[in-house]
């Protein structure tokens, strides 16, 4: 009987001394509630702490960052454009006591982020143009062609993405004020135009490139044309001085042939018959062919040569 009374009393002691302590590690901070009411300061250090068994409850908290993700929405900015609008932040609970107070847990505190933060969000979209919302600096766009140095001119903007999320941040922290809670960091994931302002934007891009396309195209067949009428030019130009040196050398040796010629015909008798004969044979071959039938007159030249050299 007395080791059954020391069995429950060392497991009652396990029990009350299991529940008066209790431990807060590095990720966590926390806050000691009696009947539902905090009792003492927030519990941020880690390490082993005490609480009145069965009647204290400990409520737990992250201290890391937390991750909101905002719903993406579509909304009207300052252009009078629907644009598609997707954000996020970072939070974090720095007061827990304030915290649990007002907020209870980090679902509420999600929820109450969903009406600040998008609150916050659609009033510097409608406040801004979508240029703004887009890029942060006035930067000169780098040209790595000469050609479309023309065509790469960025608009100047006026406030930039990032100082309107830092205003944004700025705004949503001062009613995050007294929840227990700070605002870290919040950036646009993304800024699109919407379905239905999309096919509109696309079919004007394309336009603008056929555009610039078809200006390349003009000057390219303009510098094309040029080429080619420079080609023929020269083409005509070599032609005609390689015909006039044709020309020239071809009378050259008509006249170098016709010197020979008269040097033969002149040089003696038997010569220039020779020369006749060769220059009457050359005519003969020149008119006639196997098919042709040929009347010779005994008074004609080719008579006379064939009588003289075929007897």
């Amino acid at each position: 009987m007395k080791s059954i009374i020391s069995i429950v009393g060392v497991i009652l002691v396990l029990i009350i001394g299991f529940n008066s302590t209790f431990i807060v590690n590095e990720r966590n901070q926390a806050i000691v509630t009696q009947f539902g009411k905090p009792i003492g300061d927030p519990v941020t250090e880690p390490g082993l702490h005490f609480k009145i068994p069965f009647i204290q409850v400990v409520q737990y908290f992250d201290r890391r960052f937390l991750e909101w993700d905002g719903d993406a929405n579509q909304i009207i900015n300052k252009d009078e454009t629907l644009i598609f609008v997707d954000t996020f932040a970072r939070w974090q609970i720095t007061d827990p006591l304030q915290f649990f107070l007002r907020l209870r847990d980090e679902r509420n505190a999600q929820s109450r982020l969903d009406d600040i933060l998008d609150g916050e969000t659609r009033n510097a979209v409608a406040s801004n143009e979508l240029l703004d919302l887009v890029r942060s600096t006035n930067r000169e766009p780098e040209v790595t062609d000469e050609y479309l140095e023309e065509f790469d001119v960025l608009e100047e903007i006026s406030v930039g993405r990032d100082a309107i999320e830092r205003v944004v941040l700025e705004r949503a922290n001062e009613r995050v004020s007294d929840l227990g809670i700070r605002i870290l960091d919040f950036r646009f994931k993304r800024v699109n135009y919407s379905r239905e302002v999309q096919q509109n934007v696309f079919e004007r891009m394309i336009s603008e490139r056929n555009r610039i396309a078809d200006q390349f195209k003009s000057e390219g067949e303009g510098e094309a044309r040029a080429i080619i009428g420079d080609k023929e030019r020269d083409l005509a130009q070599i032609r005609s001085e390689a015909r006039r040196e044709a020309q020239e050398i071809r009378g050259r040796a008509d006249a170098e042939a016709t010197r020979i010629y008269a040097e033969a015909f002149n040089r003696n008798r038997q010569t220039r018959e020779l020369y006749e004969f060769i220059r009457t044979m050359e005519a003969f071959e020149k008119t006639m062919d196997d098919n042709t039938t040929v009347i010779l007159s005994t008074d004609g030249d080719f008579f006379r040569f064939l009588q003289r050299y075929n007897p």
